[in-house]
């Protein structure tokens, strides 16, 4: 008789039947796969020795089993992802956990360059100025009721424009006769001394400063000879009038005894003006 043959686990003879071999000897093939099959992580069955079986972070699979948890895909050749333990193909993938391009309606795929804002996400390409259509990119852009512009669009559209030279405002400015006006735009019609943060006073819609508006507009004094622009510099200063003539109230005076003649009775003597008591007295 010859040596006996059998499975190093079952001990039945394996003389006319398939074995496996191993460094512990020789196994059925039922007796192998009971003993060193892994179990399938999907159907829980036993991967066969004659199965295709693929491995995936300790888990193991038949070749069958091995698809996508929503659309059944084989990804025995197919790239994928794992969430939450779940396998899933790129497309469904994207489709349930990626981002919708605001612009496009596509999917961002993962990993492509995408921009977001406000909530919402767009392929670099897909995010425009609403003006000139230009990719934003990184470039500072300023939002505006759902829409985005690059500054220079956003400046021409919406910024205030200066009234004097048309140009836009982006910082800074003053208003004038309910205007805009850069700060260096709004100086005297005169002099051209800049205004901004000074008094100044206007005429036929055109600004002066005090000194120009008093030399061009404002009336004389008849005893000084000084423009009469009151106190503040914008006109309206303490006067007197007689007939065509002016005069300051501190230069309203007896041109004889230099009395103050503000209130009080005076008597006009050729060019000057005289209080009564030396227009009754011998000249």
């Amino acid at each position: 008789m010859g040596e006996p043959f059998d499975c190093a686990k079952c001990s039945e003879s394996l003389y006319g039947r398939k074995y496996i071999q191993t460094d512990s000897g020789p196994y059925c093939v039922p007796c192998y796969d009971n003993t060193f099959a892994n179990t399938c992580a999907e159907c829980q069955q036993l991967i066969g020795h004659d199965s295709r079986e693929l491995f995936y972070e300790d888990r193991h699979f038949h070749e069958g089993c091995f698809r996508c948890c929503r659309c059944q895909r084989s990804l025995a050749d197919e790239p994928f992802t794992c969430q939450d333990s779940e396998l899933l193909c790129n497309d469904c993938y994207c489709s349930a956990f990626s981002s919708q391009c605001s612009a496009c309606g596509e999917t961002v795929m993962p990993g492509s360059r995408k921009l977001e804002y406000g909530g919402q996400t767009w392929h670099e390409q897909c995010f425009l100025c609403s003006g000139c259509e230009q990719p934003l990119g990184s470039r500072s852009f300023v939002p505006d009721k759902g829409a985005h512009y690059c500054v220079p669009c956003y400046e021409n559209k919406f910024a205030p424009r200066c009234a004097r030279c048309s140009k836009t405002l982006t910082q800074g400015g003053v208003t004038y006769r309910d205007q805009p006006w850069h700060r260096e735009c709004l100086v005297c019609t005169g002099c051209e001394t800049p205004l901004a943060g000074q008094q100044f006073t206007s005429r036929d819609d055109d600004p002066y400063c005090v000194t120009c508006f008093g030399e061009l507009f404002a009336p004389k004094c008849s005893s000084c000879k000084r423009p009469i622009t009151g106190g503040t510099g914008l006109g309206g200063g303490k006067y007197v009038s007689f007939e065509d003539r002016h005069w300051h109230h501190s230069c309203f005076s007896c041109a004889r005894c230099s009395t103050s003649l503000v209130g009080q009775g005076f008597v006009p003597d050729g060019d000057q003006v005289l209080c009564q008591s030396c227009s009754q007295a011998a000249p």
